[in-house]
């Protein structure tokens, strides 16, 4: 049954967040309520996809190599970053179009790394491969995007101390579930 929520969990996730893309004049004949259905369709995708993962049996693929902690760990820190304001107010993402969607892919690719699991890669690789479609079918539906003025390095900066504090309180929240993710 974990099997099936997790799953399901997945493809909810991929169908709230591309309606509004591949089916928008039936997205926007909904009007306001529309953005509470798609809401709320994400929020079950979470929650399907959290206790399908935890139900799911451990089935071993491969098992990664301890540094790869490490390799997690800054992704992640990289990824919080750019998920971050700092793609529009700082300086260093301001050219970049889909900031929030590379964080996302990399935060996915960095859970890939350190878990070897099948339950794992069907999570972590399903929300991988959506970041990445997604990019392309924002790009197909508005192809013309112009970057904003630029922030400063100082704003990047003081989004990277706000990242590395989250850092940690994700990893505290991480370690409290069971998932210790930090090295030792």
């Amino acid at each position: 049954m974990g099997w099936v929520l997790l799953i399901l969990g997945v493809a909810l996730w991929w169908a709230a967040h591309f309606f509004k893309r591949l089916m928008p004049a039936r997205r926007a004949a909904m009007g306001n309520a529309g953005k509470g259905i798609v809401a709320l369709a994400i929020v079950a995708s979470i929650v399907l996809m959290v206790i399908g993962f935890r139900a799911t049996p451990y089935v071993a693929v491969w098992t990664p190599p301890s540094f790869m902690v490490h390799v997690n760990n800054l992704l992640v820190l990289i990824a919080i970053w750019m998920m971050s304001p700092a793609g529009q107010k700082g300086l260093i993402l301001n050219k970049v179009r889909h900031p929030m969607l590379m964080g996302f892919r990399a935060w996915a690719m960095a859970h890939l790394l350190v878990n070897g699991d099948l339950a794992s890669i069907l999570l972590f690789g399903g929300l991988l491969v959506w970041g990445m479609l997604e990019v392309v079918v924002i790009n197909r539906a508005e192809p013309e995007w112009a970057p904003g003025e630029p922030g400063t390095l100082a704003k990047d900066a003081m989004f990277m101390a706000a990242s590395i504090v989250l850092l940690a309180v994700i990893g505290y929240i991480h370690g409290w579930l069971g998932y210790w993710p930090f090295p030792g």
